[in-house]
């Protein structure tokens, strides 16, 4: 782990400082009233092995700055990945020139100057691991053993992947801000396949951190593997019916994921979404809370500003069901008459409230119904609210699982689904930028044979 400030990649973030104030500067001297710049780039390692075999080696470096140049309210967006100080013109002069040639709209602009992170505080995203292409091959052959050896029943590999990555994040326009900072991510994953009679399944398990010490070990994530792919075995079908229905926590971000979509500010100006005129507004069940915490220490989705540099905040997202705040862009918050809220490009760590210990305590507040731990296909509408997926999990009575069950579909109205939360379990799932356990809807529509 290196957090010192003599890594290179702190001198990169420098020269691309650099860069980006030579953009802003030659920008304004070309006529723009305002603009901004913008880089992310990842350098780092993959690999993958499949059934104990090498498959790839990759070494990768990706990246590019992006300007957007305002003329009045005309817009202009070019990008170059070359950074030398002929690039870095020709890309401002193409943007000047594009601005010329789009509509004049009076809500483009950059953000607001008073919103802006001008001393972004350090969130502690940074933990490079020097990690050589054995090393990484070695996980992976681990991880795939360890699920092999698991089982007579797990027959096959879709292979174990294991990546490290490190990369920056520097943003600056014409208010004077011009902020950056390094990041880091590690993952090893596995897929298995799993046969009983005539039957086939298959699962994957993964492991995801900023730093080497926050990652399972290789043995964990094969065995995870290995044990969801065999729950799955010997799966039936369901008749149809309706029934209540427990999300487990490592797909129950996707309901909250809708939330995203539906309140943010592009789908509320266009009027594409099920939840328009809801603010302040019962949308969920009162037992439903979800808070915002952007500057959690080594966060998947920590940040100290958004894609825009606007300052981000804890903030309540929903309070006793209630909607407490839209998701804006500086666009969007103009469209609408509004203020940004720190939400271009996204989320920063979303916590869902538990209101039970742990699934089990879901299960047996249930008592008889259907554990999804699989969803297919993509059939939600964030407009209508419209809710049809093809899934896979277990039936459960007297909470007690009973048997897995597959090739079945569950649909509902997001409206009713979020209505219908009874409660929230303490197997909270980290990976991701909702941190969630595992929801209980009181009622949903199950197709089955």
């Amino acid at each position: 782990m290196v957090q010192s400030q003599q890594h290179p990649i702190y001198k990169h973030i420098d020269d691309v400082k650099q860069a980006v104030s030579e953009a802003l500067s030659h920008a304004k001297k070309l006529g723009a009233t305002a603009a901004e710049a913008s880089m992310s780039s990842t350098s780092g390692l993959s690999v993958s092995t499949r059934m104990g075999e090498v498959d790839t080696i990759e070494f990768n470096q990706d990246g590019g700055l992006g300007v957007c140049v305002y003329v009045g309210n005309h817009k202009g967006n070019a990008s170059t990945a070359d950074l030398s100080p002929a690039a870095i013109k020709t890309v401002v002069e193409k943007a000047i020139d594009i601005a010329k040639f789009t509509s004049d709209d009076p809500c483009n602009g950059v953000a607001d100057k008073e919103l802006l992170e001008f001393s972004p505080p350090d969130l502690d995203l940074f933990h490079p691991w020097d990690v050589m292409p054995e090393q990484g091959i070695a996980m992976c052959l681990e991880a795939e053993k360890a699920a092999l050896d698991a089982d007579d029943r797990i027959v096959n590999s879709d292979g174990a992947s294991f990546a490290s990555h490190q990369g920056l994040r520097v943003y600056g326009n014409s208010h004077g801000l011009i902020a950056g900072f390094p990041r880091t991510r590690h993952t090893l994953s596995t897929v298995v396949i799993g046969k009983d009679g005539e039957q086939m399944q298959r699962d994957s398990a993964y492991t995801i951190s900023r730093e080497q010490q926050g990652l399972k070990s290789a043995t964990e994530v094969g065995l995870e593997a290995a044990q969801s792919t065999l729950a799955k075995l010997n799966s039936q079908k369901l008749s149809t019916m309706k029934t209540p229905v427990i999300f487990r926590a490592d797909i129950a971000n996707s309901l909250f994921g809708h939330l995203v979509s539906a309140i943010g500010g592009g789908a509320l100006y266009r009027k594409s979404s099920f939840l328009l005129d809801q603010l302040g507004k019962q949308v969920f069940n009162s037992c439903v809370n979800i808070i915002e915490r952007p500057h959690l220490p080594k966060g998947l989705a920590s940040s100290p500003f958004d894609s825009e540099g606007v300052k981000t905040i804890d903030r309540d997202i929903i309070h006793g069901g209630e909607l407490q705040t839209y998701l804006l862009a500086s666009y969007a918050a103009r469209r609408l008459g509004m203020t940004a809220t720190g939400h271009a490009g996204g989320i920063h760590n979303w916590l869902v409230q538990q209101t039970h210990d742990d699934l089990c305590a879901l299960l047996k507040e249930m008592g008889t119904g259907l554990l999804v731990t699989e969803l297919m296909g993509q059939g939600v509408s964030t407009v209508t609210g419209d809710y049809s997926r093809g899934a896979g999990g277990f039936w459960v009575e007297n909470g007690q699982i009973q048997y897995p069950v597959s090739e079945i579909t569950i649909a509902g109205n997001l409206k009713d689904m979020f209505q219908g939360v009874q409660a929230i379990g303490g197997d909270i799932e980290y990976r991701g930028s909702v941190q969630t356990g595992s929801v209980l809807i009181d009622s949903m529509q199950i197709a089955g044979a």
